[in-house]
């Protein structure tokens, strides 16, 4: 493992910025980046400064997609049996509580896309571009592409994407539901950390139970989704930042949440 910064990390307040560093090869993600984005992500969540994450990558390239040439000579084994894109690869999904955005100009591909999917939500900017084209290498998509992108998009447009390779623009992407916003990409970054800043003021356990609900709706019943969301709602009630939040509103003045 090298020492080169491939995930730089900065704080906006409350906010964590976590940008993809292999310009030279559009971020394509290999063990190494994934392995510092994945220790990125913890420490971000681990800190109680921090409410909400933000992932970016360059203006050209959010990720291309996985890196090729690190895999070219694999064999079934080295990828079974390492488990390969499985572990870190997946911290997002498995270790992460608080909001993740990805933050997307240029290129999203392959792992790339997938990378963003994991995400809790994607704001994109006006030149992005999104696919799944591991079709065209004689492979298929890894890391949740066919899973992930057909619960965001569904079955009829994640076949064509699938199966096709062909990419897909920012308009279509947002019409499809895969992208909540689009942006200009003058000043797309400095944007989403407006967004992110905006839902970093409300009260982080209450950010993280709400992503919760969210996330349970993709893998229960409804009758199971419903009994889940009002067991969280009367939940929020032991807060301090719930008697805090209602006194606001019916004092109107702003809300001074101190996260209990």
């Amino acid at each position: 493992m090298s020492e080169e910064k491939l995930v730089l990390a900065e704080v906006h307040g409350k906010v964590g910025l976590l940008t993809l560093n292999r310009p030279k090869a559009l971020n394509a993600l290999n063990n190494e980046i994934m392995q510092q984005l994945s220790d990125a992500l913890l420490a971000f969540e681990k800190n109680d400064n921090i409410h909400v994450i933000v992932l970016t990558g360059s203006e050209k390239a959010f990720a291309a997609g996985a890196d090729i040439k690190a895999m070219q000579n694999w064999t079934y084994m080295d990828v079974y049996k390492s488990d390969y894109i499985g572990g870190f690869w997946e911290t997002m999904k498995t270790s992460i509580r608080k909001p993740v955005i990805a933050a997307v100009s240029g290129f999203a591909l392959g792992g790339g896309c997938e990378l963003a999917m994991m995400c809790d939500m994607i704001i994109a900017a006006e030149n992005a571009k999104f696919g799944q084209p591991e079709i065209k290498l004689g492979t298929i998509p890894g890391l949740g592409g066919t899973q992930r992108l057909t619960r965001a998009i569904g079955k009829a447009k994640a076949m064509d994407l699938v199966l096709s390779g062909r990419f897909m623009d920012v308009a279509e992407a947002e019409s499809a539901g895969l992208v909540a916003r689009v942006l200009p990409v003058e000043g797309f970054i400095q944007e989403v950390l407006k967004i992110a800043e905006g839902m970093a003021a409300f009260s982080s356990p209450v950010l993280m139970m709400a992503k919760q609900c969210v996330n349970a709706a993709l893998e229960t019943t409804l009758e199971q989704g419903l009994a889940y969301e009002r067991r969280v709602f009367h939940a929020t009630f032991a807060l301090e930042d719930q008697k805090e939040g209602m006194a606001a509103f019916v004092e109107k003045r702003p809300p001074n949440f101190k996260n209990m």
